[in-house]
């Protein structure tokens, strides 16, 4: 993973340099600074040998949170500027699906508890994600734990490269929607927000803050593929696996509200999880059948415990 992360931070630096883009570098100081605390905690108590399961959470945590920065500020920087966009082909499948987006936000904004409890839905991805590679790693989970951050890269660039090759921006780009139920809802992705992602797709990204960045990507929905982790990979903890059941599931519906989506966008979150999910267990049980060693050091009950073993997931 730091591999990666290193290599994408090559790239970001490169396009920066060659692409006369401006950056809010003290920002990009501040969060690079906290991921780097984080990565920083878990190694001292990795080789101090402390305690490996906070090592291992606090590793991860901090990597994740360095991907994502790096991640972002590629996505931005290779933002397809002047592409015809896919989105009228999509607006046309929903249509065949009997879905409109326009008219399912003003219908939910007519229930405003529902759509409260669908914007905080959809605002606590990240936080689930953090709470997962916390959990994972304080139990040990060692190799769930690797399958979980890798499926989530894997699927990240998926993602991207689709995007790159068949932009789209999703409904909020295109329809708008009354004012008074952008009020009531909150929307989070709002046709404002959709008329900001018209204008970045039209001239492309001039400067670059951790502030101010979107979710450029509607198909395909990386909220869905951020959802199906959360429920795979906590099947193994009870006491709060029914929870991600119930949390993810009201999450697709506030996709589609809170996040602008096409409907088709969920199915397109679908492939790309199932995709990088079957990429990250390919290599893994490489990795495992080659003789690797423990990375971790948490041994044989972690690695029986997460799932994942050298001929697949059981």
């Amino acid at each position: 993973m730091a591999l990666i992360i290193a290599t994408f931070l090559i790239v970001d630096i490169g396009l920066v340099a060659g692409g006369g883009v401006s950056v809010d570098w003290s920002g990009y100081a501040m969060v690079v600074l906290c991921g780097s605390g984080v990565l920083g905690v878990g190694l001292a108590y990795r080789l101090s040998g402390r305690d490996e399961k906070i090592a291992l959470a606090a590793i991860s945590a901090g990597l994740f949170v360095l991907f994502t920065i790096v991640g972002s500020a590629l996505n931005y920087l290779v933002i397809p500027a002047g592409t015809e966009r896919i989105d009228p082909l999509l607006i046309r499948l929903d249509a065949v699906l009997g879905y409109s987006w326009p008219a399912l936000v003003v219908w939910v904004a007519e229930f405003p508890a529902l759509g409260s409890l669908l914007r905080w839905t959809y605002l606590s991805s990240l936080p689930q994600f953090v709470i997962v590679i916390l959990v994972l790693g304080m139990t040990g989970r060692r190799d769930l734990l690797h399958g979980f951050l890798l499926t989530g890269i894997l699927a990240a660039i998926v993602t991207i490269a689709f995007w790159l090759v068949f932009p789209s921006s999703g409904p909020s780009a295109f329809f708008p929607i009354p004012a008074e139920a952008v009020a009531k809802l909150g929307m989070v992705v709002s046709p404002d927000y959709g008329a900001e992602l018209n204008r970045l797709m039209g001239e492309g990204v001039t400067h670059l803050s951790p502030t101010d960045t979107l979710g450029l990507i509607a198909f395909p929905s990386f909220h869905t593929v951020m959802a199906l982790m959360s429920i795979w990979f906590m099947r193994t903890i009870r006491p709060l696996f029914p929870l991600f059941v119930i949390v993810n599931m009201l999450m697709l519906p506030a996709i589609l509200v809170h996040g602008g989506h096409h409907f088709v966008d969920l199915f397109g979150g679908l492939a790309a999880f199932a995709i990088g999910h079957a990429l990250a267990q390919s290599l893994l049980s490489g990795a495992t059948a080659s003789g690797k060693p423990d990375l971790a050091g948490v041994g044989e009950e972690a690695r029986s415990e997460s799932g994942f073993q050298s001929g697949g997931i059981t």
